[in-house]
């Protein structure tokens, strides 16, 4: 976050000095802290809502079963029941997002309620809960709303080139703006990247073998990766900026085994199966 607060307070200056105007460096400082306090405070509801998750119907006895299953493992692991939300889409996913275990909520696609057995959703579900009782769910949250500002900046730096006005005294400056942007564009996905390998891969493996624990059956989280792992279906609401939030990467890629695993938000889920059966070995 301070890192955030100094780049944005950065180009506040960077403005200020090619403008001539002050102004423009305290709305730099205004914007940093602001988005820093809806980052911590809001970024859940920017996550569910960009995932477009609504919650669960307690009246409808599938989406009722799951508000169960949340409600008593929540209760092995010792902390308060989060919020329940379903994401209408066929793929199989699922994430957790808030601040603390107190002001948490878990997100299931219609997809992954309809097609896991009982003993898989429980592993699922255990292992999202254990993000909550671990507080990833925090950092993880607050990297949705500062990447996504990050990214935007340099979208806006490379077409304020044509917003600048075409004459002699202030082509220069627009110059510079698109030069600003196209760094940006240059440098956002390097810097994205490293914000979300700050929720270290290995907070998903310490997921996985809590959350075996939490149900002590490692086979159903086991079971489900595998299930998840050959669905071709992708998460269409999902984005660069939340994939990191998901039990696994929303895209079609999840499973792909390449040189890019070394940049990928997730540890390659053939290992997480892997280390799930050893565990129950």
């Amino acid at each position: 976050m301070a890192i955030f607060c100094a780049i944005i307070i950065g180009v506040g200056w960077a403005f200020a000095y090619i403008y001539d105007d002050s102004s423009m460096l305290y709305f730099a400082i205004i914007v940093s802290v602001v988005m820093n306090w809806i980052s911590y405070f809001h970024s859940d509801r920017l996550a569910l809502m960009t995932a477009r998750a609504r919650l669960v119907d307690q009246a409808k006895l599938s989406e009722h079963k799951v508000q169960n299953l949340v409600e008593n493992l929540s209760i092995t692991a010792g902390i308060p029941t989060p919020k329940v939300y379903l994401i209408e889409d066929p793929s199989l996913n699922a994430f957790a997002t808030g601040r603390n275990p107190h002001h948490a909520s878990i997100a299931l696609t219609r997809g992954l309620v309809e097609t896991l057995s009982k003993a898989e959703l429980e592993g699922v579900i255990a292992h999202e809960l254990s993000h909550v009782k671990n507080y990833d769910i925090l950092l993880a949250t607050i990297v949705v709303t500062l990447v996504g500002t990050i990214t935007l900046l340099g979208d806006y730096f490379a077409r304020s080139r044509w917003l600048v006005k075409n004459d002699n005294n202030h082509n220069g400056n627009g110059n510079i703006l698109m030069l600003v942007g196209l760094l940006l564009i240059v440098l956002s996905p390097i810097f994205v990247t490293l914000l979300q390998l700050a929720v270290s891969r290995k907070r998903e493996l310490l997921a996985d073998a809590s959350g075996a624990m939490l149900t002590r059956y490692p086979e159903g989280l086991a079971s489900a990766l595998e299930k998840i792992a050959a669905h071709p279906q992708t998460l269409t609401t999902a984005n660069r900026a939340t994939a990191h939030l998901f039990i696994v990467s929303p895209f079609a890629d999840k499973v792909r085994v390449s040189v890019a695993n070394l940049w990928s938000t997730h540890p390659p889920i053939q290992d997480r199966i892997k280390l799930l059966r050893n565990m129950g070995a």
